[in-house]
């Protein structure tokens, strides 16, 4: 097994990333964000007994400076200090009106100890773990129904030391699913910056039921054959911004979810509004972009654009199943960049994977209004698997201004789809040949436009203001 990821990996990455070509301005490595929020109140962990030796167990050290932070929450909030070390905990929660600061070299270790992860209830909109039926083990940095949270630093580290949990995985010993490294949950108001994550046991970053969520100059790291280890997931929360990050992971570098089967359905709270800019990375067992496969509460207005995705299986993934009820709509993509990527576009109507016995077979997600422009890419296996359901709505997909150096005779395979093209090479499948004209805009990539325009630049702006 391909060994976990360690800070001299970091630096080797960082080195890399700085001199690529894949590099762009506003990278996670090249400037800080600042969050504009000033803490008028501070302490160290360190005034709490904690110990940076990779070895004392901090947990109560970092519960009880968070209980006392606490206190200061209406009085503009407070600030957690972690100093250069190595500080190990289990899972703690973080207050509302809280800044947790990283310094440069300070890392956060996730105990190798299951114990110190709680379990919690799963969550309503899966009805259950994820991986196993019941509970779920608590993340290493949680919150819930928390309002102005920060997680930042001067690129610090978070290492969930996570192999002995893919291990568990995948030897079949887990009695409950594995955590993440950070979820917030029912919490409005959060930014994640400047920092760097690692070796995550489950998802890395996952907000769910959340609103105004800011990711920015953030690199995640995992080994590329570790199970399931995505990177950031937005699960039914709106207005969310991902920009500037680098990724690297052995899942889904970025997937967009909103529940599963019935209890998505019936708990319905779509993922909407959310923009995604700067994405670098790659991965060899899941997709650059995913939408699902759990989107059964709707997913809709997503916004994608200056996204490089190199050395992996997928670029952008669609997933889902009957079953799944639900909608993906008013999806964009724009200005992507391939190179050594086996899949451009990927629609998997057929993923399966279900909580329970229950689920209705006949609840079929609507999967419409996806535009894909501007696409580049060399060293492609397959331009387009376009798989959608017999009988279902794969309706208005559209493609535009995309050049593909694919390998493959056969580089379009659809079924059950129905859209739109203009300038493709190769040539489209069939059922996506139909020209582009004006009275097909409002279907493609125009509403689009008019989404990022009209939502970003006035409702969205503050957030991308923080």
């Amino acid at each position: 097994m391909r060994r976990s990821f360690t800070l001299v990996d970091v630096l080797l990455v960082l080195a890399f990333f700085s001199d690529a070509q894949w590099a762009v301005n506003g990278s996670s490595h090249c400037k800080q964000t600042n969050s504009g929020i000033v803490r008028p109140h501070s302490v160290t962990i360190t005034e709490f007994g904690a110990v940076g030796d990779g070895v004392t167990l901090n947990t109560k050290a970092f519960q009880n400076a968070i209980f006392y932070l606490n206190s200061f929450a209406d009085k503009g909030g407070a600030k957690l200090f972690v100093p250069a070390g190595r500080w190990l905990t289990g899972s703690f929660d973080l207050v509302s009106h809280l800044t947790l600061w990283l310094d440069k070299d300070a890392v956060i270790l996730g105990s190798t100890n299951s114990n110190d992860w709680p379990v919690v209830d799963p969550l309503p909109s899966y009805g259950r773990g994820r991986e196993l039926p019941g509970g779920r083990h608590r993340s290493l940095i949680f919150g819930r129904n928390l309002t102005d949270i920060i997680i930042t630093g001067d690129n610090g580290t978070i290492d969930g030391q996570g192999s002995i949990w893919w291990d568990w995985f995948r030897n079949g010993t887990l009695d409950y699913t594995r955590p993440h490294l950070v979820e917030l949950m029912n919490s409005t108001g959060v930014v994640i910056s400047n920092l760097t994550f690692l070796n995550s046991p489950f998802w890395t970053i996952h907000p769910v039921y959340c609103s105004h969520v800011r990711v920015k100059n953030v690199t995640i790291l995992a080994p590329l054959d570790s199970p399931n280890t995505d990177g950031i997931d937005p699960d039914s929360s709106d207005n969310v911004s991902i920009e500037d990050c680098y990724i690297s992971t052995g899942d889904d570098l970025i997937a967009i979810k909103s529940g599963w089967d019935e209890y998505g359905i019936s708990y319905a709270r779509p993922c909407t509004n959310v923009v995604i800019r700067g994405l670098i990375g790659q991965t060899q067992l899941g997709a650059g972009i995913a939408i699902g496969s759990e989107m059964s509460g709707g997913v809709s207005e997503v916004h994608a654009e200056n996204l490089q995705f190199f050395n992996s299986v997928m670029a952008i993934n669609i997933k889902t199943s009957p079953g799944r009820g639900g909608y993906v709509r008013n999806i964009y993509f724009s200005n992507v960049t391939l190179d050594h990527v086996d899949i451009a576009i990927r629609f998997t109507g057929q993923f399966g994977e279900h909580p329970d016995g229950f689920f209705d077979p006949k609840a079929l997600p609507k999967i419409e209004r996806i535009t894909f422009k501007d696409f580049a890419g060399e060293y492609i296996k397959v331009a387009g698997l376009l798989e959608g359901i017999e009988g279902g709505n794969f309706l208005n997909i559209c493609l535009s201004d995309i050049t593909l150096n694919v390998m493959s005779e056969s580089p379009w395979n659809c079924s059950y789809v129905q859209g739109y093209s203009h300038l493709v090479t190769p040539e489209p499948c069939e059922p996506l040949r139909e020209k582009i004209f004006p009275e097909h805009y409002v279907d493609c990539y125009h509403i689009s436009n008019q989404f990022w325009h009209s939502n970003f630049h006035s409702r969205g702006a503050r957030l991308l203001s923080w």
